[in-house]
């Protein structure tokens, strides 16, 4: 019923990742996405993937490993797009939250990767923390055929802005914090459509997971549930119509879930 849109399940240590899985299918959540983040984690998240059906993989470099790549990575990306077919270009994109001075690194590298996704014909799951106008700039001017915002929390005019361009928004267990009001107003106003739901495991817990307890996609089934509360809709029915959306954004999926 749910897929996770965005779940770093290779960074739980080994023995883990099959109880993380097989709890998962028990809280009814039938997919998961793994993204990588740098050149060393990319044969890692192609081999998990590769041990269940119930995993894809997209391949790209996060913002906050851009200090670590070089223009060789970008070289040996494509080569793995090209020869493991992914389902998406990420995560990639620009993080501002961090202070720091490598601005015009994360732009280029974040551009090149633009490019791979047009090349391959690709969607993006991109990074946008505290950067959604720079990275609506570079959408702009590189058009690739749409994707995610991974846990999206800018204003409801660049959330608009990020749909128009094909793009739908990722909300996970941040929303279901108290304080988070920003985030529930976005969750609960924007159309259905434009909505998908992941986890962030192991990082972005949800509100109810006590600190020493490991966030997992299993808690993909509550978080849904809380979204259903919070726009007053049938669970199941919401269900149906985020994983269509997940389906619609990331078309290599279609012939993974059906």
């Amino acid at each position: 019923m749910w897929i996770d849109s965005h779940c770093h399940l290779d960074f739980f240590p080994p023995p883990d990742i099959k109880m993380a899985l097989q709890s998962a299918k028990i809280s009814q959540v039938t997919h998961i996405i793994i993204p990588s983040v740098s050149p060393e984690n990319i044969e890692r998240v192609i081999a998990v993937a590769n041990q269940d059906d119930a995993l894809s993989y997209a391949l790209g470099f996060h913002p906050m490993y851009i200090d670590q790549i070089k223009e060789a990575d970008i070289l040996r990306l494509s080569d793995c797009v090209k020869n493991s077919l992914p389902i998406a270009i990420g995560e990639i994109g620009i993080d501002l939250f961090v202070k720091n001075d490598n601005i015009q690194q994360q732009e280029y590298f974040f551009i090149a990767q633009l490019k791979l996704a047009i090349e391959y014909d690709l969607p993006v799951i991109l990074h946008t923390r505290n950067a959604a106008d720079i990275v609506l700039k570079h959408l702009r001017r590189h058009k690739v055929r749409g994707g995610i915002a991974h846990a999206f929390n800018g204003s409801l005019q660049q959330a608009h802005q990020f749909i128009d361009l094909g793009f739908k928004l990722g909300f996970g267990g941040a929303m279901t914090y108290p304080r988070a009001k920003h985030i529930q107003r976005l969750a609960k106003e924007l159309p259905i459509e434009a909505i998908v739901l992941e986890t962030d495991s192991p990082d972005m817990p949800p509100s109810w997971l006590e600190k020493n307890i490991q966030n997992q996609p299993k808690e993909l089934d509550k978080i849904g549930l809380f979204l259903a509360q919070l726009r007053g809709l049938d669970p199941i029915k919401m269900a149906n119509s985020i994983r269509e959306n997940t389906l619609q954004v990331l078309p290599g999926l279609v012939k993974l879930c059906t």
